[in-house]
């Protein structure tokens, strides 16, 4: 594999905002499904060694087809490090019969305290090759921009 993706987002929040909405169950829920999705958590285990399953929709499924099934991601996520209002380092997996989704994917969620918000950088290493990389770098930054709305607006 070996491909990177990332995007990057200042938002006009303090990093413990930030990093509080990265490990809140209900607002991953709201913020992290990207546009055209709706996001389910299944499981919930928010600690280093833990981790969360979550189930993406799309809402209009002809749009594109899921991984796991016509309509739907799953994704099992694992926390790998955890550094309050710094950094949060994950390893994900989608449930797919597709090869080309098959592996582990690190995301990297590195807050950086700039002014009065935070600069985001989230960043994909090990990208499975059935992922297209204008779509995920366009999903990482919609989710970005739904996790600055919902920080920004809970100030």
């Amino acid at each position: 594999m070996g491909r990177t993706d990332r995007a990057v987002r200042m938002i006009a929040a303090p990093p413990a905002a930030v990093y509080g909405a990265l490990l809140d169950r209900e607002a991953l829920e709201v913020w992290l499904p990207p546009d055209g999705m709706r996001g389910r958590v299944e499981r919930w285990d928010p600690r280093p060694g833990g981790g969360f399953r979550m189930t993406l929709t799309y809402l209009d499924p002809a749009g594109g087809p899921g991984k796991t099934s016509d309509a739907t991601d799953v994704v099992d996520i694992g926390f790998a490090v955890l550094v309050p209002q710094e950094r949060v380092v994950q390893r994900a997996v989608f449930e797919a019969a597709d090869p080309s989704y098959a592996g582990t994917m690190t995301m990297t969620w590195h807050l950086t305290p700039a002014g009065a918000g935070t600069e985001v950088t989230v960043t994909a290493v090990d990208v499975p090759p059935g992922i297209d990389q204008a779509a995920h770098e366009a999903g990482i930054a919609s989710s970005l921009a739904n996790l600055a709305s919902y920080v920004e607006g809970a100030g």
